[in-house]
């Protein structure tokens, strides 16, 4: 039985999360720079290093996310939560301290282990809101991230003009207070009665990823959200491509990563509930990717740092297609399986950024180097855009199915991680939506 929706609940993971990305943007703007002074100024391997971060981040994120969601449906999301914020602290203050690379490199690594507080989250939000408001609070979520990179990343570029290594404490006070403020504040949101045991099958990464098979529609929006996760990783050039192409410095980097919060905020806060609305989880999905890589394709071909400012609204009008998934595949599962769903979710997360970073990163590298006769530093921008354009037409192929008929019916009981479940009721027979204008 799913637990009453609970407001004050939601707005304790919003501030989590909220904190969260408020330390992890506060050293957006200063990472790359740290990463160049350690390397002689040299982009091209700075950009490799950073290939190399962003996949030892994600491994660590493959193999622990899945124990922790187990973890979490054996014990509850609150302790979850808590270690993962006083990890990431303690990720945070390594890194201050970094003398080498190589311990800005150990740093990913803690944090890779730890960082599992946001899939935790939505498994929270699965148990504590019913299956038709879950967009919606999933949209209040991704209003939670452009919030903290609203603030992070304008404190950290403004921190970081004076010393690169400040923003790196400052995030590092920041989760660790976060922690101290869950210990306190939030509540446990799984019920003794709905746990699962700890097995070592579930906490397999493999295994958790069997679970998305479990039906042919979950598996087609479980590959269409692990396109949009790599896509989403050309994020990881934001700052090298504008030091390399306009010459920006830490705090105009730090005011576009705001503007991009700032957008995310509008568009998860105020529009998905409408939309939604309006156009039902589907197509809501598809028109979102479709300007994601419109936006994508125009800061790869912005020849000023005004077009590449440009492309942000465009680009994150495609927040509206993250909520529309998760509400479509949460409604897929079982109730005692929303934490499992949410770890496998996390799992396909993992193996984007295990991909993606040095997808991304290493077409930069290979496109500026001068060696190869050619100069297109909006490469790995156009490659995101035809992932997402992919997506896109992958989204306009789900069947449509009505939503009521999906949240009312009983789905079966099975295994829960932190990750989202990948189960769903034997005897929910899809409704065929009125036709669409597509």
């Amino acid at each position: 039985m799913m637990l009453k929706p609970r407001k004050a609940a939601v707005i304790f993971i919003f501030v989590t999360v909220t904190l969260d990305m408020l330390a992890l943007g506060l050293i957006a703007p200063v990472l790359p720079k740290l990463v160049l002074n350690f390397l002689g100024g040299d982009a091209t391997s700075a950009a490799k290093w950073f290939g190399i971060f962003g996949t030892v981040f994600a491994l660590m994120q493959f193999f622990f996310s899945p124990v922790l969601g187990v973890l979490s449906d054996r014990f509850g999301r609150r302790p979850v939560v808590l270690l993962s914020n006083l990890g990431l602290g303690l990720d945070y203050l390594v890194m201050a301290m970094a003398p080498t690379i190589g311990w800005l490199f150990l740093g990913r690594v803690i944090s890779g282990i730890t960082a599992a507080s946001i899939s935790t989250g939505m498994a929270y939000i699965s148990d504590v809101v019913e299956p038709e408001k879950r967009a919606g609070a999933f949209g209040l979520i991704g209003a939670a991230f452009g919030v903290g990179f609203i603030l992070g990343p304008a404190l950290g570029g403004l921190l970081g003009n004076s010393d690169p290594r400040l923003p790196f404490w400052v995030a590092g006070g920041l989760s660790l207070a976060n922690a101290l403020y869950g210990f306190f504040v939030l509540p446990e949101s799984l019920p003794k009665d709905r746990r699962q045991d700890f097995t070592l099958r579930r906490a397999n990464p493999v295994g958790s990823l069997v679970l998305l098979r479990s039906h042919p529609e979950l598996f087609q929006l479980a590959t269409i959200q692990f396109i949009g996760y790599v896509a989403h990783e050309v994020f990881n050039v934001w700052a090298l491509y504008a030091i390399f192409r306009y010459a920006w410095k830490e705090g105009t980097i730090g005011l576009s990563l705001a503007v991009v919060g700032a957008c995310s905020v509008v568009i998860s806060a105020a529009l998905v509930r409408p939309i939604v609305a309006r156009l039902g989880e589907r197509r809501t999905l598809y028109v979102g990717q479709f300007f994601g890589g419109l936006g994508m394709a125009i800061a790869g071909l912005a020849r000023t740092g005004l077009g590449y400012f440009i492309s942000i609204p465009v680009m994150m009008i495609w927040s509206i297609s993250g909520p529309a998934a998760q509400g479509m595949m949460t409604r897929r599962v079982s109730e005692r399986e929303q934490g499992e769903l949410q770890g496998a979710i996390s799992s396909l997360r993992a193996i984007a950024v295990i991909i993606g970073p040095a997808l991304f990163t290493f077409t930069f590298a290979y496109f500026i180097d001068a060696k190869h006769g050619w100069n297109v530093p909006g490469a790995p921008w156009y490659l995101a855009a035809l992932l997402l354009f992919f997506a896109m037409i992958m989204s306009t192929r789900i069947p449509r199915v009505s939503a009521d008929a999906e949240s009312t019916s009983p789905a079966p009981a099975v295994s829960g991680n932190m990750i989202p479940p990948s189960g769903i009721a034997p005897d929910v027979v899809p409704i065929v939506e009125p036709e669409e204008n597509v």
